[in-house]
């Protein structure tokens, strides 16, 4: 069961304890920017007597606030756990940040939750954003309700965006209460509860009185009341109570709300709350709802899990005493505490001083090597805003805190050093945003990279790139908002670094055959240097590399300076020839030279090779090549057009189009140039009104047309 326990944390507060995982709830809030969804979890807090008053903790501050980003951007940008107890549930709430940049914070609370809560602000009403995201949970059947929020504000609309919620999010969204104004008419002072008949009356604040309905309630509601009844008996296991009740048989109010409340956990319908954070309407029934509805640990699937190597292992259970299974759902660094990872225990009970495995899949590609490492956790948290309250263990199916793991990275699996297990990864989007970052002195250097490894290690939408062409050390986004944050993070932890243009690896290639003489003859000091060597360059096939032919007759190039030609030619190559881009693709053929019997050398024929390529280069035909790339757009169809007329402007070149399954969505393909897509991903959102995402392969490289490679010849040359 769930108590209060005497342990205390970081900062002196208790932190509620359950033994039992069906005293679990596990409930990921989620909604656009501004839908009310912090306030709602404060508001929450304080009706359940967790923090003294809306807005606080014990310590004063916000449950939000104690990320210094957030605080500068005046808006929820990571992962928040907020744990309370209710009827003696202990209701473990993960609010999310709401804007699109913060995807990977979303995806964290989705994997560690088992329902969500939709926020829905009844002045703004959905977005595209959210109803995908309602697409996303419904894919995996995770169970939803919808709070509609802000029904203080001047400019609310409660039917409005109720309807709204119907339309986008399909059949099975109900109310199940029914807001009643006050005496001024205009404002809401109660609720009606649609099946049990009840009023909750507001007027004199929280907690509300509660008593039945009078007749001339009930008239008005009766179309409401006969719907949302007859959408819960439709979802029912009895298959023959809707024959019943079609043919007049009264059923009573607790078979309906049994079968309501199966069916929400089931993930078959999803119930409305109107709710005030303001002045606590609805907040008693949405806690209700959560704890009657929302499912346990136990009636969810957990993730799948192999042994380390990847052979297979018996499904978990939800089980205390099974093995220990546990995931690092989000690791952020602490200013004063240090790495702090929020966990959740699938299986087994995780407990201070224990010896345990920690395993990653890795994306090497963003900076996340695979690893396995035995270490010590030395506690156990329950985290509430930035307090750390020590707990004496973690059952399965609860969520908790642990500090300064060595190795624990976002995604990783905790489990028994004698049992090592590996849980299936999750998906994360692909960062599209691309960051060059550079240290501002070379004592920075150190301390950039350190601190970058840090963040890229807690955050899997962030990925490291030292790009080796353009020589840019390059942190890819997930749009403006996320890269502040990220910067913010990096110069707060006492890092001086600034930012420039990110360059595009763009390459350079002979367009015709031409012939070069390269002389290197010099005398200084009584010492000489005599090297003449005769080249062919010829263009091959784009992605054909590099060849090098000898072609000399008769010893005029003796033998030991032939390589010596070629390592001048590559090392010619690396550095450009006339906008300084590597040069790639082109056959050199070595087919003349002189040597001198004392004053050749191996250095004499490596500056000769250059020079030669570089004559070639005059009088030949040079051409600027550009990275194309082939890209996926995913929009509703009505963006289709706007999408390929925008892509067309890039120098795109459509592939066409195709409509999903969904008869909603379309992907339009297109081939377009490296260098019109560096801020795409801030300009698709705008164009698609944030529902557009889209994915990019590179392909080739292909030539840039004339008058903009001529742009960058002389960018190059001024510098």
């Amino acid at each position: 069961m769930a108590q209060k326990t005497s342990e205390k944390g970081l900062n002196g507060a208790a932190a509620p304890v359950v033994t039992e995982p069906g005293r679990v709830r596990n409930v990921v809030l989620v909604g656009h920017s501004g839908s009310g969804k912090t306030t709602l979890v404060e508001a929450l807090l304080a009706a359940t007597g967790t923090i003294p008053r809306a807005g606080t903790v014990t310590d004063g501050t916000t449950v939000s606030d104690h990320d210094p980003a957030a605080v500068r951007q005046q808006r929820s940008v990571a992962l928040a756990c907020a744990p309370l107890v209710h009827q003696d549930v202990k209701i473990n709430l993960l609010d999310t940040p709401g804007y699109a940049d913060f995807v990977g914070e979303l995806r964290a609370g989705l994997r560690a939750a088992d329902a969500a809560l939709f926020v829905v602000s009844a002045v703004d009403g959905i977005d595209e954003a959210t109803t995908a995201l309602w697409e996303e949970c419904a894919a995996v059947g995770m169970p939803r309700a919808v709070a509609i929020t802000r029904l203080d504000h001047p400019r609310a609309d409660y039917d409005g965006t109720l309807e709204a919620c119907q339309d986008a999010f399909g059949e099975n969204v109900m109310p199940t209460y029914q807001p009643m104004l006050g005496d001024d008419g205009q404002s809401i002072a109660g609720l009606l509860g649609l099946v049990t008949l009840r009023v909750l009356d507001y007027s004199e604040g929280y907690p509300p009185q509660v008593g039945e309905a009078e007749p001339e309630h009930l008239n008005p509601i009766a179309d409401d009341r006969n719907t949302l009844i007859e959408g819960i008996i439709a979802e029912s296991e009895d298959e023959t109570l809707m024959d019943r009740y079609l043919s007049g048989e009264l059923v009573s109010t607790d078979t309906v709300l049994t079968d309501l409340e199966k069916a929400v956990a089931k993930g078959n319908f999803y119930p409305v709350v109107p709710v005030c954070s303001a002045t606590g309407v609805g907040l008693d029934a949405l806690l209700d709802g959560l704890v009657s509805s929302a499912p346990s640990p136990l009636e969810h699937d957990l993730p799948v899990v192999t042994a380390v190597d990847g052979s297979p292992r018996p499904p978990l259970i939800c089980d205390p005493d099974g093995p220990l299974v546990a995931e690092v759902v989000k690791t952020t660094i602490d200013r004063h505490v240090g790495r702090v990872s929020l966990v959740r225990v699938f299986s087994g009970t995780l407990r201070p001083e224990q010896v345990l495995h920690v395993s990653g899949h890795g994306l090497a590609e963003r900076g996340h090597p695979d690893h396995d490492a035995d270490e010590r956790v030395a506690h156990v948290y329950s985290p509430l805003g930035n307090q750390l309250r020590e707990v004496p263990y973690c059952i399965a199916g609860d969520i908790c805190a642990i500090t300064k793991s060595g190795s624990a990275e976002t995604g990783d699996t905790l489990s028994s050093k004698d049992n090592p297990l590996l849980m299936e990864p999750w998906s994360m989007p692909e960062p599209l945003l691309p960051i060059a970052v550079v240290a501002k002195t070379r004592s920075d250097e150190d301390a950039l990279a350190k601190n970058l490894a840090r963040l890229v290690a807690g955050d899997p939408t962030l990925r490291l790139e030292r790009n080796v062409e353009t020589h840019q050390l390059v942190l890819w986004t997930m749009g403006e908002s996320h890269a502040d944050v990220v910067l913010d993070r990096l110069r707060s932890g006492g890092v001086e670094l600034d930012t420039e243009p990110v360059k595009v690896p763009l390459r350079e290639t002979f367009g015709a055959t031409a012939k070069g003489q390269g002389r290197h003859v010099k005398q200084s000091g009584g010492h000489g240097q005599y090297a003449v060597c005769h080249i062919e360059v010829e263009p091959l096939p784009r992605g054909a590399g590099f060849e090098f032919v000898d072609k000399v007759v008769g010893g005029a190039v003796p033998h030991n300076y032939i390589p010596s030609v070629e390592k001048g030619v590559r090392t010619q190559l690396e550095r450009g020839l006339v906008s300084g881009y590597p040069v790639v693709d082109l056959r050199v053929t070595l087919f003349d030279g002189k040597a001198h019997s004392v004053d050749s050398s191996d250095a004499a024929f490596q500056t000769a090779g250059a020079l030669a390529l570089r004559e070639a280069a005059g009088v030949g035909q040079v051409t600027l090549l550009e990275p194309i790339d082939e890209i996926a757009v995913r929009v509703p169809e009505m963006y289709v057009g706007a999408v390929m007329s925008d892509l067309s402007g890039r120098r795109g070149r459509p592939l066409g189009s195709e409509s999903e399954p969904d008869g909603v969505h379309s992907l339009v393909r297109a081939e377009v140039p490296a260098t019109e897509l560096i801020r795409y991903a801030v300009e698709l959102r705008a164009l698609s009104s944030g529902s557009g995402t889209f994915t990019r392969t590179y392909i080739r490289h292909e030539p840039m047309p004339s008058h903009l490679a001529e742009a960058v010849r002389k960018e190059h040359s001024g510098k």
